[in-house]
């Protein structure tokens, strides 16, 4: 039933490999823990109490509860599908609760230290530097997702138009803007890669000329930005996190950050409306009584 689950996920339901891959592991661990448990291999038989204990010894281990809830989550796909197969299958999440979160703030890095590595005219000594550049550069100029700058080829550019084809979520398409920056940075890039390993089907590439994966942007993403920054989160979906956060503080409407971002919902995207740290720095220095008395 898991297979079958699983083809639906990603030929119905459009998922990407990423997150049917993570559906998977959900399961599994999930049918490993009930087998060793409860000595059942039927997963149609799995009673609310199973559902709990693995909730209790999922929080033995110190996962957040943001991780719980994605494995909940998973589990009530799963079951969803099942019930639509065999409606005499239970719901064994019918009484299970997800986890309550705290609601944290987005971190996004200074402008000065995306600035930083991010000049004009960066020395390119090696193609790796020159891609290592180019993974940054995107990111920050258009707020795309890791997985989505992974699927990237090189026709998905329209440097006449200074746009750039993605195939988000759901394979749902959107047109981004980019800037003249980033359109003279590719052309460049794509240039000398070429140069090296003819047409790849992929943008970004590794150093034999094959295509990425989620954990050698991420690590690309890290390094870098290492050295400019003391945040202990240093990944891309932080870039993905100032690109919005800059927008939404420099006027952009946030319908229209919503669409650049491929949110399907403006829950998603009023995440970024909190105040900054600037603007509260300058609001406070306003307002504040003792601020008040100091410039008198």
């Amino acid at each position: 039933m898991i297979s079958a689950f699983l083809q639906y996920l990603q030929y119905e339901k459009n998922f990407s490999s990423h997150t049917v891959f993570a559906y998977k592991k959900d399961l599994e661990q999930f049918s490993l823990f009930v087998s060793d448990k409860y000595n059942t291999q039927n997963l149609t038989e799995v009673k609310s109490d199973y559902v709990r204990d693995w909730i209790i010894s999922l929080k033995d281990t110190k996962l957040t509860s943001t991780s719980i809830n994605r494995k909940i989550s998973a589990l009530r796909s799963f079951y969803k599908f099942c019930r639509k197969h065999n409606s005499n299958i239970g719901d064994p999440l019918a009484k299970v609760s997800a986890q309550k979160t705290g609601k944290k703030l987005p971190y996004f890095f200074k402008d000065s230290e995306i600035e930083s590595v991010l000049s004009d005219n960066p020395i390119v000594d090696s193609f790796s530097n020159s891609r290592d550049d180019i993974i940054l550069e995107t990111l920050y100029d258009t707020g795309i997702r890791r997985a989505e700058l992974i699927t990237i080829k090189d026709e998905d550019f329209n440097f006449f138009s200074l746009t750039l084809r993605v195939m988000g979520k759901g394979n749902k398409e959107r047109l981004i803007p980019i800037s003249n920056i980033l359109k003279i940075k590719a052309e460049k890039y794509i240039n000398l890669k070429k140069s090296l390993f003819g047409n790849t089907d992929s943008f970004i590439v590794t150093d034999k000329g094959c295509s990425t994966y989620p954990n050698f942007i991420y690590r690309v993403v890290k390094d870098k930005m290492s050295t400019v920054s003391m945040l202990d989160k240093r990944s891309p979906h932080v870039i993905r996190h100032t690109f919005a956060s800059g927008m939404l503080n420099n006027g952009a409407e946030l319908n229209a950050v919503k669409d650049l971002l491929g949110h399907a919902n403006l829950s998603a995207t009023q995440i970024y409306t909190h105040t900054s740290f600037e603007q509260l720095r300058s609001i406070y220095k306003q307002a504040h009584p003792r601020n008040n008395k100091n410039n008198h």
